[in-house]
């Protein structure tokens, strides 16, 4: 029972953790001019739309690397969140090669852009960090055997003696 509520914790973590990296990606690549506030208000309605395609792409795209770091850190009890930082820094660097293509004779990837790799990295680290607070901080926990309920301090000495109890008179 317990391994059933550590997915729906995972799940939720994962898709808590792809929101956060939509909207930063979709934040910094659609929007570079957000630094500068001044430009004008900008249509919450569009805002939203792109939020969600950013989530949606990047739930899909992260899918794999991320259950991949998730079973790591299930496995050996990986709580660190250094850990997580470091795995979803991977994840998003893993996510954007995915889309560059890739020449098998140079051996290189064509087409890199520095600024879209760091994007696309940082947000995996957050997303990290927002998976390490749902999640990761109780990585492996659903193994270990729950503690015993301690009794309950004796009674004092002056009290009475409950009714349940035979007395032993």
């Amino acid at each position: 029972m317990a391994l059933i509520g550590r997915l729906f914790v995972i799940l939720f973590g994962f898709l808590a953790a792809c929101l956060v990296a939509g909207i930063i990606v979709v934040g910094t690549v659609l929007f570079p001019e957000f630094s500068d506030f001044a430009g004008g208000v900008i249509d919450p309605d569009a805002l939203n739309i792109l939020l969600g395609f950013g989530f949606i792409f990047l739930s899909g795209f992260a899918l794999l690397p991320a259950t991949i770091v998730v079973l790591i850190t299930e496995a050996f009890y990986i709580r660190s969140v250094l850990a997580y930082a470091i795995g979803g820094g991977i994840v998003g660097l893993a996510c954007y090669l995915g889309l560059i293509p890739f020449d098998p004779d140079t051996l290189r990837f064509d087409g890199i852009v520095r600024r879209h790799l760091e994007i696309m990295t940082g947000a995996g680290i957050v997303a990290g960090l927002v998976y390490w607070l749902i999640a990761g901080r109780n990585a492996g926990a659903w193994r270990e055997p729950r503690r015993p309920l301690r009794p309950p301090p004796p009674l004092p000495s002056h009290s009475p003696v409950p009714p349940h109890t035979p007395s032993s008179s």
